[in-house]
């Protein structure tokens, strides 16, 4: 079988390298001619574990190629994604445009049956717009030639990536016809041959489902943070809270830690899209409003812990931060609750000395040269007045308390992750916060 992707962004450029793995023959398609070079050089644009190695290997063995122009391929492929971007507008909704714009490519340009299918993350009745901007330009030709529309929504960790395609929980695939079916059944039946975990459901409740499951994990994350703040008030420990609920198998332990707020590409974009869609159809998602306002509080509470601290005189103080990506295994800062502090921070007068393993030119991209970027943890802690915990990288979980202790002017650990433990940290003479205890 001969597949087409169309966007080489994290889940298109994840997906076609997959399917390739598998023995699919696969052209990752995208317009930006420089990435596409440089995907044709071996230079991958996003950081995953293990992505690199197999994108070469794959190259190599003539599975995986890359190129600009889809019309160069159709004629010889069975099934095309769309994995093209949606970024949200002003309003929260998301942006069609480029997942239009393939879908009018396609229809100035297809010979014969063609599967169209939905990898992007798109509100329900997207489908109908693609079929419909699909059949506008069949009609401008004066042709009648079949196809399907299909909704694969992903559901892909960042930093786990890989595994979660190569075996998934489950595979959600919203078709309309018997052949659509066929052709996915296909399609995933090498990665699911000993459980076969395809969900078949119709379209738009496929496109919802992706929607759902986002804003669900969303809300576990904020209604814990939210639960965590209310411990800190009144006496209690979230860890315990959140061990006695998570042992109830009703509830369970997943998605249950307190932080200092999510980001990333897809939890904060699907959250707001789902609440412009109810605003849309006259319905207010009151829940997942909440959710965004608590998840938006949550990603300054470090920051009000150290003014706190300090009796709210903070300007001059020299920070350090670990940790810049939304999340471990990712070099991505979209919606990162990193960014939002270290602006905060910025505006009150302190000073910033940031390490990431990973991240740092992303983070270069964004923050310029407002921020000094340090080498390892150590440099990061250097003559500071207090050490941020972001993001819960493993090399963060055992430093050397010692050589920090020594290296920083005032001995203040604010962890925004709870991977450390208090009594360890405070045995080695620092004032430790984190949160909801």
């Amino acid at each position: 079988m001969k597949i087409a992707i169309v966007g080489t962004g994290y889940v298109g450029l994840v997906t076609g390298t997959c399917f390739a793995e598998m023995g699919t023959e696969v052209c990752c398609i995208d317009v930006n001619e420089e990435k596409i070079a440089r995907l044709k050089e071996g230079i991958i644009p996003i950081y995953e574990p293990g992505l690199e190695d197999m994108v070469h290997r794959n190259q190599q063995a003539g599975r995986l190629q890359f190129g600009t122009r889809l019309v160069d391929y159709l004629d010889d492929t069975e099934v095309l994604f769309c994995a093209v971007g949606t970024p949200p507008d002003e309003d929260g909704s998301a942006d069609l445009q480029y997942v239009l714009d393939v879908a009018r490519t396609v229809g100035r340009h297809m010979n014969k049956y063609l599967l169209i299918v939905t990898k992007s993350t798109v509100p329900v009745g997207t489908s109908h717009k693609i079929r419909a901007a699909i059949q506008e330009e069949l009609d401008k030709r004066g042709v009648q030639i079949p196809f399907d529309v299909a909704s694969n929504p992903e559901f892909l960790k960042e930093g786990a990536a890989i595994k979660d395609f190569m075996s998934p929980d489950r595979v959600v695939v919203g078709v309309e016809s018997e052949r659509a079916r066929e052709l996915m059944s296909r399609l995933y039946r090498p990665f699911l041959l000993n459980n076969f975990r395809v969900i078949f459901m119709d379209v738009p409740s496929a496109e919802m489902t992706k929607y759902a499951a986002n804003a669900m994990l969303a809300t576990r994350i904020s209604f814990m943070n939210d639960i965590a703040n209310l411990c800190e008030i009144i006496g209690a420990d979230v860890n315990m809270v959140r061990k006695g609920i998570g042992s109830d198998n009703r509830i369970g332990n997943r998605f249950l830690y307190p932080g200092c707020g999510y980001g990333g590409s897809c939890f904060p974009k699907d959250v707001k899209a789902l609440i412009h869609t109810g605003k849309s159809n006259h319905y207010r998602m009151r829940i997942l409003e909440a959710v965004e306002q608590v998840n938006e509080i949550q990603k300054s509470i470090l920051f009000h812990k150290l003014s706190d601290y300090f009796g709210g005189d903070i300007k001059g103080k020299h920070i350090a931060i670990w940790g810049l990506a939304f999340k471990p295994e990712t070099d991505d800062m979209r919606e990162a609750p990193s960014v939002v502090l270290i602006e905060k921070l910025l505006e009150a007068g302190c000073t910033i000395s940031a390490y990431d393993p990973i991240a740092t030119e992303e983070a270069q991209h964004k923050l310029g040269n407002r921020i000094t970027y340090a080498k390892d943890i150590y440099d990061a802690a250097d003559d500071a007045d207090a050490l941020m915990l972001i993001t819960e990288w493993k090399e963060f979980r055992m430093p050397s308390w010692n050589v920090v202790k020594k290296l920083m002017k005032t001995p203040l650990v604010l962890d925004g992750r709870n991977i450390y433990d208090s009594k360890e940290v405070e045995e080695y003479g620092f004032e430790y916060h984190c949160i909801g205890k």
